[in-house]
């Protein structure tokens, strides 16, 4: 079962993540085979962390909360909340696996938080820039809760748009970037 996890940082905490994020990597490459998408958000400077993402294939929901809740800088207190999700990998691979110019340009989470009958569950066509792309579920997988896309874009204007605006009751766009040690 894939997760969609995004722990968003404390106001005020950035001293912590950064004495932490030897921690916060060890941890993370004991799921190394597991994750399908990582790496931090930033404000709109680029340069102050916002949150962190991860996608993840876990057995069972309760390996997704012990991944997203033992975390070492959330037990910390870096975050002020976390999104856990059931999700689903609507283009198979891992941000390892995808095409376009991972060297250079702007990237970003986007995020749609989903209002009446499921939208957006196939990723767009012509859509090289898309690194992972899904629909946000249930516990239960049952039922659509929105749509998380990870994707370059020229800017967020662009990379929200491909959401379709009226389907949600809110899109957040996040500067982000691929993390990790690999």
């Amino acid at each position: 079962m894939e997760y969609f996890c995004y722990h968003r940082d404390r106001l005020g905490s950035l001293a912590l993540r950064e004495e932490l994020q030897q921690e916060h990597w060890s941890y993370m490459d004991r799921y190394a085979k597991e994750l399908i998408a990582r790496g931090p958000t930033f404000a709109d400077d680029g340069e102050t962390p916002t949150g962190s993402v991860h996608i993840v294939d876990l057995s069972a929901p309760c390996d997704a909360r012990a991944f997203a809740f033992d975390e070492p800088t959330y037990q910390a207190g870096v975050y002020r909340d976390v999104l856990l999700r059931r999700w689903r990998n609507a283009i198979g691979r891992t941000m390892w696996d995808a095409p376009g110019d991972r060297g250079g340009g702007s990237r970003y989470l986007v995020l749609g938080l989903g209002q009446g009958p499921a939208a957006d569950l196939a990723p767009p066509p012509d859509q090289d820039e898309l690194i992972a792309y899904g629909p946000l579920l249930s516990d239960d997988g049952g039922t659509w809760l929105g749509t998380a896309v990870l994707l370059g874009a020229p800017d967020p204007d662009t990379a929200r748009a491909v959401l379709t605006a009226d389907r949600y009751a809110d899109i957040e766009v996040h500067d982000w970037e691929p993390g990790g040690r690999r």
